[in-house]
């Protein structure tokens, strides 16, 4: 019975891979340095090493926003999370798992009389803003410093598309890995305070319950980038801006950095060991983070080529999204309660 619960959470894990998980190699499939295939195969290895080993830290603030305590509400939260980005990635569109999670949430807390913890609330949103500038911010910087390198360094041609090539695939790792620890609190979140799993033990290795939920969560984001991210690739890689191999990795190395700030938890010890102020470690969206990243570029080449009309399409998928997922969980709430006769929360 419990993996019919878990199902939700798995088609939403699918969802993501279709959607988000593809934004890593993006604009490098997009710009033809790295073949579908190869990015769908390291992708999917170092998501899930990345939710295993790293996922804990942003789960626990997505766990303050509200603490879904009944199996079936979970299962209904990622069924209605799922059921929207699987929407939006019909029609092409690279938009946040992260806003459909948390619209869901709050569709739960609104069904549930929950209370909704307005601090976690504001901090999750603000990142909605602050990860596309800051992935932005990074783009910037990055291409003005590889513009530099290159006019200093008189590289071949050969030689430029050669390294480029291994940059991606380098660079695309990480990626993979920050969002496999920063967006499993997205896939599998909502089932940890309810997580059916033991800690287990294998060759002096041991798992705790919450890393196995998280492995099954991030085998079906695995396969979601292998079944059905090609076309929000091309949506991102072709379509909003035109990138270069070069502009197409510094596009992918700020997302992956964004993605690294908000999913570490050595990078708060060490801030805190500092006296230095924390990033919040939340669920961010990696295709607002590529988003930003690419409108980044454009702006550090003058604004030339940016398609206006395709971002402000990407943008009104992010408007979108959590409304939708709130008022669609809340109507799926009340029929598995109402027709279903099962407890969505206690």
């Amino acid at each position: 019975m419990i993996w019919l619960f878990l199902l939700s959470g798995l088609f939403l894990g699918w969802s993501l891979g279709a959607n988000d998980a593809a934004n890593i190699f993006g604009t490098a499939v997009g710009s033809r340095m790295v073949r579908f295939r190869t990015a769908a195969i390291v992708s999917g290895i170092f998501v899930i090493l990345g939710a295993v080993i790293s996922g804990a830290g942003a789960s626990h603030t997505l766990g303050k926003l509200g603490e879904i305590n009944a199996i079936a509400g979970a299962s209904t939260v990622a069924l209605a999370a799922a059921v929207t980005v699987a929407w939006m990635t019909k029609a092409g569109l690279p938009v946040s798992t992260s806003q459909a999670i948390v619209g869901a949430i709050v569709g739960w807390n609104l069904f549930s009389g929950s209370p909704t913890d307005m601090g976690a609330l504001t901090k999750i949103v603000s990142t909605w803003v602050l990860c596309p500038v800051l992935a932005g911010l990074f783009a910037i910087v990055l291409y003005k410093a590889f513009k530099l390198f290159l006019g200093k360094n008189r590289l071949h041609l050969l030689e430029i598309d050669a390294y480029t090539r291994a940059a991606l695939i380098l660079v695309g790792a990480f990626g993979a890995y920050s969002l496999g620890a920063n967006n499993i609190a997205n896939v599998m979140g909502v089932f940890v305070p309810s997580s059916p799993f033991s800690d287990f033990s294998l060759s002096g290795f041991s798992f705790s319950g919450i890393q196995i939920l998280f492995l099954v969560g991030a085998i079906a984001i695995a396969v979601g980038i292998f079944t059905y991210s090609f076309k929000v690739m091309a949506t991102v890689g072709n379509e909003l801006f035109k990138l270069t191999p070069v502009m197409a990795l510094i596009v992918v190395l700020s997302e992956s950095l964004v993605l690294f700030l908000f999913a570490s938890r050595g990078l708060e010890s060490w801030l805190l060991s500092h006296g230095l102020p924390t990033i919040p470690l939340v669920p961010v969206s990696s295709s607002q983070a590529v988003i930003g990243a690419v409108v980044g570029i454009s702006l550090a080449r003058g604004g030339r080529g940016l398609d206006l009309k395709t971002l402000f399409r990407v943008g009104s998928g992010w408007v979108t999204t959590p409304a939708f997922s709130t008022l669609l969980a809340f109507i799926l709430l009340f029929i598995v309660q109402n027709v279903f006769e099962l407890a969505v929360h206690q």
